[in-house]
């Protein structure tokens, strides 16, 4: 590869998908900024990036009947689908947990599987570090539309 490269523990990127990758987390950093969480105080923030290369911000929104709530993932996605967008190559995903990374619950990834299986997916800290997974590993064996051909 040439100079203009950098290799992680998942592979060799080059600069200018490692300039998207850090506009993504700052992004999602800031997305984290609007979420509403009077109950939990557990803010998250994503940033979600189109295939043709638009990136659309969601953040956690909270309701006092607690099952109602929706995460920050989902918002995103949902706010792309209602703009029109079904194709996505990734998403960042950033909260103000300092000692790990938070990973999407488990209906934030089902709700992924719907528009496909290998996108990345960002997992962020507040120092902006990152660690890069795809929806594949956080979600082997998935059931996606594809199985309902299948019947």
């Amino acid at each position: 590869m040439d100079g203009n490269s950098n290799c992680h523990d998942n592979g060799c990127i080059t600069s200018l998908e490692t300039e998207l990758i850090q506009r993504l987390v700052a992004q999602s950093h800031e997305a984290k900024q609007r979420a509403h969480c009077p109950y939990s105080k557990f803010r998250v923030g994503a940033a979600l990036l189109t295939a043709d290369g638009k990136v659309i911000l969601g953040c956690n929104v909270e309701n006092a009947c607690y099952a109602l709530g929706i995460c920050a993932e989902r918002t995103a996605i949902q706010k792309a689908v209602s703009e029109g967008y079904k194709e996505f190559r990734a998403i960042a995903v950033a909260s103000d947990v300092e000692t790990e990374f938070i990973t999407p619950c488990g209906a934030c990834r089902q709700v992924m599987r719907e528009f496909g299986a290998e996108w990345d997916i960002y997992l962020t800290k507040p120092s902006g570090t990152y660690t890069r997974t795809t929806l594949r590993q956080l979600l082997p064996m998935s059931f996606g539309p594809e199985d309902l051909l299948k019947v």
